[in-house]
């Protein structure tokens, strides 16, 4: 094709330009395709410019003919306060996951008992990026959603526009497909190439600024941004594969929708295969796997899908995921490397936790350079020397661990290691309790035991203040402003605003808080202060004392002073508390110096009772003596499951956060989790969320 493009030498009639806006509208898309989605451009990226530089001018002096699909519109300007949430046209699932062959064979029994024998599949890459779903009507692009909890997502339209292989318009050869009413949501994953990624991360290095843990949170990041230019500048790439109903399509299967879907302009993944065989899977998911560190982009595994619309239908679903398709998830990826040093990490609770220096390496999308080694006994157990090659992991792909030395490389002068006597934070005399692992420094000024009780107090299960994260709490401890959890209450917004970042503007200036972020701060501080008392009590960090905990001790004494009053013996009392816990309690709130940052607390306003209820008001404890778990978004209600937990405990309910033979039923709302899978395996009843409503309006299980 010519690299001159002119379609039109004159332009002398409005209906000369007309046509010449809409023929160069069209030849852009079809580059674009080209380039972006088949990775085989027929012109120069100036020819491109060309055209492209050529269309905005016609489109600038002739505002009539505007188009909100033009492709010189795909980065608007505006910037939104926030992502409006769009309900998706049908929910869209999880996966069950197959964690070895075996399971993966046990799921196409599961399909054979369903359908009389193993029918054609088809064989997918499993993507390691950010769900997304796009509505098209009349060939337009009119809207694009996150996932979210799988029923409502998050509008991004105006960054989904900016990501250069999603068309704005479906190509003509893909319309005859659509077969109802013109609209069609289709889904996929938005993902950042791994060059990309690591581009990303070493510019933001290079700014003194965070990078992202892996491509994954990059893409999700990256298609959240308020401003479209930013999400524009990230080259994010998309796979598209599935369609919310079938029936909107001329597609009998998954394999002819894929064919669809390249048709209509999408970027669909190649490596796609359909299969009859166990053999033919099983090979499909090795060569995967062998193929998997070569690949441009992350995957963490594949999914095999029954082919035909039909026979999906027939098999359903459960609450939570397809009956007729599989996620066959990698084993954990492991990458040998060196181990630099052993260092110590100090707690909020004084806990000292060795943690492996490793040579920076590559596992499971991400760059690891530290990991965890849990406590002595067990740097003893797995006998790993600094100086040693080690095998690292990720522990279900998210949790960098050591699994251990590799002794016939271990160097004549590795060294072994042992807990240091003194704490390395501030010198203070370490002691390891009769009974327990941990090693625990004994001072209540311990620098770092301050910055994670900082952070613990700022965090959403107790007083959340949004914003207040490990950087601002580092910079306001290393400024002197705050020492205590109650210094929080002394801040203002003019001194936060000018609160040094520890970084440095390219003109050398130093890089400040801002008053924006100081007064969102400020109010976030204020309204801390009436959170509750259980919410303080667990906040504050004393040893034992979780959440759960927290709202047990409170509910026994109600306010601070009778707390600290009570004895050992009345705190072991409390159901679920015990001796241990309530010598932890007890020894706390007869610490000066714990009692001296209460006696703050509460002159600087931080409400430290529980409301007075009046007894009228206290709703009957029909709910006694159950236990409820809660898992999976509650959509109908709008409640968080925090809501819904306070609702079911004001009636005498306990609520956990884990299912065991002991609970008494689990709530499963949209998007149930394991803890749904667990109930069902161990007998536990599951009441949908309907169920839930009605026994909170009348207090009685049905």
């Amino acid at each position: 094709m010519s690299e001159t493009l002119n379609l039109f030498e004159d332009l002398e009639s409005t209906d000369d330009v007309r046509q010449r806006i809409e023929a160069l509208r069209k030849e852009i898309d079809h580059h674009t395709y080209l380039y972006y989605v088949k990775d085989a451009p027929e012109i120069s990226d100036g020819a491109f410019d060309s055209l492209m530089r050529e269309l905005r001018e016609l489109e600038r002096d002739h505002p009539e003919y505007s188009d909100p699909n033009s492709p010189t519109q795909r980065v608007g300007g505006a910037v939104g306060d926030q992502f409006a949430p769009v309900q998706h046209e049908r929910r869209m699932y999880s996966l069950d996951d197959a964690m070895d062959m075996g399971e993966l064979d046990a799921w196409m029994d599961r399909v054979i008992d369903a359908l009389g024998a193993l029918p054609e599949m088809v064989c997918e890459l499993k993507i390691d990026g950010s769900g997304i779903a796009l509505t098209y009507e009349n060939g337009a692009l009119v809207r694009a959603a996150t996932r979210g909890d799988g029923t409502t997502g998050e509008d991004v339209t105006a960054n989904i526009r900016a990501i250069r292989d999603v068309p704005l318009r479906l190509r003509d050869e893909g319309m005859p497909g659509i077969v109802r009413d013109g609209s069609v949501e289709l889904r996929g994953e938005v993902y950042m190439p791994k060059s990309s990624f690591e581009a990303l991360n070493k510019a933001a290095e290079a700014n003194g600024k965070p990078g992202f843990a892996n491509p994954r949170n990059a893409a999700a990041g990256s298609l959240r941004q308020k401003d479209p230019t930013i999400t524009a500048g990230r080259d994010l790439s998309t796979f598209i594969y599935a369609v919310a109903d079938e029936a909107a399509l001329a597609a009998d299967g998954q394999y002819e929708l894929l064919q669809w879907l390249g048709q209509a302009g999408f970027h669909v993944n190649p490596d796609v295969e359909r299969v009859r065989t166990r053999e033919e899977v099983h090979a499909f998911c090795e060569r995967a796997v062998e193929r998997r560190d070569a690949l441009p982009y992350e995957i963490d595994g594949v999914v095999v899908k029954v082919n035909s619309f039909m026979r999906q239908a027939s098999m359903g679903y459960t609450a939570r995921a397809p009956r007729w398709a599989i996620a066959f998830k990698f084993p954990p990826e492991e990458r040998a490397t060196l181990l630099r040093d052993i260092t110590v990490q100090v707690g909020r609770t004084g806990a000292l936790t060795p943690v492996a220096e490793l040579e920076p390496v590559r596992v499971a999308g991400s760059v690891v350079a530290r990991a965890t080694l849990h406590n002595e006994d067990e740097v003893q157990r797995k006998d790993v020397r600094i100086g040693d090659t080690v095998i690292v992991r990720k522990a279900g792909d998210v949790i960098p661990e050591v699994l251990g030395a590799v002794e016939s490389l271990r160097p004549a002068d590795a060294v072994p290691w042992s807990m240091p006597k003194t704490c390395p934070s501030c010198g203070s005399p370490v002691i390891r309790e009769e009974g327990e692992v941990a090693y625990r420094c004994i001072s209540i000024d311990c620098p770092a035991q301050a910055a994670e009780r900082l952070v613990h107090w700022a965090s959403r299960g107790a007083m959340d203040i949004d914003g207040m994260g490990d950087e601002i709490v580092g910079r306001l401890l290393e400024s002197g402003r705050v020492a205590d959890v109650a210094d929080y209450y002394t801040l203002d917004e003019e001194e936060l605003s000018l609160l040094d970042m520890g970084r440095v503007k390219q003109d050398g200036t130093p890089v400040r808080l801002g008053k924006t972020v100081a007064a969102k701060l400020v109010a976030q501080i204020d309204a801390s202060r009436t959170r509750g008392f259980a919410r303080a009590l667990f906040g504050i960090g004393i040893r034992h004392v979780g959440k759960t905990m927290a709202e047990a001790i409170a509910r026994a004494y109600p306010s601070i002073e009778q707390l600290m009053a009570a004895d050992e013996e009345a705190l072991a009392a409390i159901e679920g508390v015990g001796p241990k816990i309530a010598h932890s309690i007890y020894v706390f709130l007869r610490t000066p110096d714990n009692v001296a940052v209460i006696e703050r607390l509460q002159k600087h306003g931080v409400v430290l009772a529980a409301e007075a209820t009046d007894a009228a008001d206290e709703l009957p404890q029909t709910l006694a003596g159950l236990t409820f778990v809660l898992t999976g978004a509650l959509v109908q209600s709008g409640m968080t499951r925090d809501e819904a937990g306070a609702a079911l405990k004001a009636r005498g309910a306990k609520v956990s956060g884990s299912v065991s033979k002991k609970t008494s039923y689990v709530v499963a709302g949209e998007a149930a989790g394991s803890k749904y899978d667990k109930a069902v395996s161990l007998g536990v009843p599951v009441l949908d969320e309907a169920q839930l409503l009605r026994i909170l309006e009348t207090g009685e299980i049905e």
